[in-house]
């Protein structure tokens, strides 16, 4: 008789899924969804080839997940076959709450952040399962003693960071991204109950961080990207008002309910398994069905946004080290005017300004230890030597039409 399941990554290979309650979360509505939803969300306007999904980064995380359980193991970290199947299902359903487009319309269909979401799914599928999830729960939220545990799901070193990082290089071809992420994983220990690298490992670690950094703007941050991102942004910030004003507008029914309301994280604490169910029943094919209908719309705004991200028709958008002046953001604002001949309750959503940071390495946010022969750990922060892997880099955009 059969004890696992095969899937065939084009990353890793053969990735083996044990059945029981790991096979069963995955053959899960909930968890299927993720099939649906594109892990870099509009990047593919960039990179054509960068349309992988949640379900593919899920399971990769796992899979580094499996590999890491065993390498500690071997150097004799205590973890119980209980604990190991915890951390393999919190690693599994890290990302379940993730809704259409990932991080894109985050705060936009809904202001709850997808980590809680998560929270809640888990907390719904724990009782489907009759508590089986309890110890992955914990984990996941850090209130569990084993600090490691928690480490390898959510820290400056996890197997999320670590699968993102592989997959989104492979499936974009950026190759400035790759990491030696075998190498880490040989590399990980605990030493007094924390994930720590041996020093054997630590430029692998530096070479991890310049990864992340050139990724973040290279892929994450293209000025394309961002551009398309807050295109659509703009685009469910007008459908909302359109709706708001009384007016009927077309959407698919899975849309329908999260355009006509602005649910916070006590709606959906208050009506949980009601508001669960509806978003998960929300995907990438809603929102594609809503854009295409929308360019149909007899709300000029409203057609213009979606006919320009259905038929790739960004708008141009500058990528700066310093603030604009103001002066120059209404030099643009009177030609877009000018352009457009509407009221400035419509122009507003043709001019957009914001910021974007990335940190290679924030110390605050939790240290990545070396361990060294002498039994020292030593937080990475005194081992880079200083520049870019500690500095905040900020950058400030100005999107608009191409008039």
């Amino acid at each position: 008789m059969a004890t696992h399941k095969i899937f065939n990554d084009p990353v890793y290979g053969f990735v083996t899924v044990p059945y029981g309650i790991i096979f069963d979360l995955i053959e899960h509505p909930y968890f299927q969804r993720l099939r649906r939803i594109k892990q870099v969300s509009l990047t593919h306007y960039v990179y054509p080839g960068a349309l992988h999904t949640r379900f593919h980064h899920a399971l990769g995380a796992f899979h580094l997940m499996t590999q890491s359980i065993d390498v500690l193991r071997a150097k004799g970290a205590d973890i119980s076959d209980e604990e190991a199947l915890a951390v393999q299902i919190a690693i599994l359903l890290h990302d379940i709450g993730h809704g259409p487009f990932s991080h894109t319309l985050e705060n936009t269909l809904i202001n709850v952040h997808h980590e809680r979401l998560s929270e809640l799914f888990m907390a719904k599928l724990n009782e489907e399962f009759n508590g089986a999830l309890s110890l992955a729960i914990h984990i996941f939220e850090d209130t569990y003693p084993k600090k490691f545990l928690h480490q390898l799901v959510s820290s400056q070193l996890d197997m999320d960071r670590m699968d993102y990082l592989t997959r989104d290089s492979f499936f974009t071809g950026v190759y400035e991204g790759v990491i030696g992420y075998d190498r880490i994983i040989k590399m990980l220990a605990v030493h007094n109950g924390e994930l720590v690298v041996e020093e054997k490992g630590i430029y692998s670690i530096e070479k991890f961080l310049i990864a992340r950094r050139l990724m973040y703007w290279q892929v994450y941050l293209h000025k394309t990207v961002l551009s398309a991102e807050q295109m659509m942004i703009q685009t469910l910030r007008r459908a909302k008002q359109i709706v708001k004003a009384g007016e009927n507008l077309y959407c698919p029914p899975n849309l329908e309910l999260f355009i006509h309301h602005d649910f916070s994280e006590k709606d959906f604490l208050s009506r949980r398994d009601e508001l669960l169910e509806a978003f998960a029943g929300l995907d990438d094919s809603d929102i594609s069905a809503a854009l295409k209908g929308w360019m149909k719309s007899n709300d000029r705004v409203l057609a213009f946004l979606a006919t320009g991200l259905i038929n790739r028709r960004l708008f141009k958008l500058e990528l700066v080290d310093q603030p604009f002046d103001l002066s120059y953001q209404q030099i643009i604002q009177e030609k877009i005017k000018l352009w457009w001949q509407g009221p400035s309750s419509e122009t507003e959503f043709l001019l957009l300004s914001g910021q974007e940071s990335n940190h290679a390495y924030n110390p605050q946010s939790g240290e990545i230890k070396m361990l060294f022969k002498n039994g020292e750990a030593k937080p990475m922060s005194e081992l880079l030597e200083p520049g870019m892997h500690f500095r905040n880099v900020t950058k400030y955009y100005l999107a608009y039409p191409k008039m």
